[in-house]
């Protein structure tokens, strides 16, 4: 059986400039990281690899949605009050918590994280001034700053994915 057709994890041409540079990772991340859990059902997605750890592919998709709308929308667009993705006061960890067995909760998942990433790109491609200050637990920050923690945020989760994937199916690479 053959793989599906797929964009290689890789964009390998040259990038120029910052900004350019920046979104070529991310975006690289992102689809190494949708591969980590395609072709998985809600069993798989939601099996965790290190009891008593709650960390598992779906749970990291869920939390990668809670990034990416919280980076981006919250702070980023300047929306704090937006109600936050699988957060509340009494279940701070719904992310992964929530992380459940059920292929409806794998498909909001999936949707949350697919809006997300949309919104996302939308935004920093469009923001003209990476050096723009936005506030950030009351410090002035610097979008690159939030842009380039995205790419950290990815990479440091994809890293978990490999781990993760391996567990549940032996597959490993991209």
């Amino acid at each position: 059986m053959s793989e599906p057709e797929r964009p290689d994890r890789r964009d390998y041409r040259s990038t120029h400039g910052e900004r350019d540079t920046v979104l070529t990772y991310l975006r690289n991340y992102r689809i190494t990281f949708e591969m980590k859990c395609e072709g998985l059902d809600a069993e798989q997605l939601a099996r965790r690899a290190v009891p008593p750890s709650t960390l598992s592919l779906l749970g990291l998709l869920r939390h990668l949605a809670k990034v990416e709308h919280s980076w981006s929308r919250r702070v980023l667009q300047e929306q704090p009050d937006l109600p936050r993705l699988y957060w509340s006061p009494d279940t701070p960890d719904a992310d992964f918590d929530g992380a459940v067995a059920d292929p409806d909760v794998v498909a909001d998942a999936w949707e949350s994280w697919r809006r997300e990433v949309a919104d996302a790109d939308a935004w920093l491609a469009a923001e003209e001034d990476w050096g723009r200050l936005v506030a950030v637990h009351g410090e002035p920050t610097e979008v690159r700053d939030i842009a380039v923690h995205l790419v950290e945020e990815h990479a440091r989760h994809c890293g978990h994915a490999d781990l993760l994937r391996e567990s549940v199916d032996g597959r490993t690479g991209q």
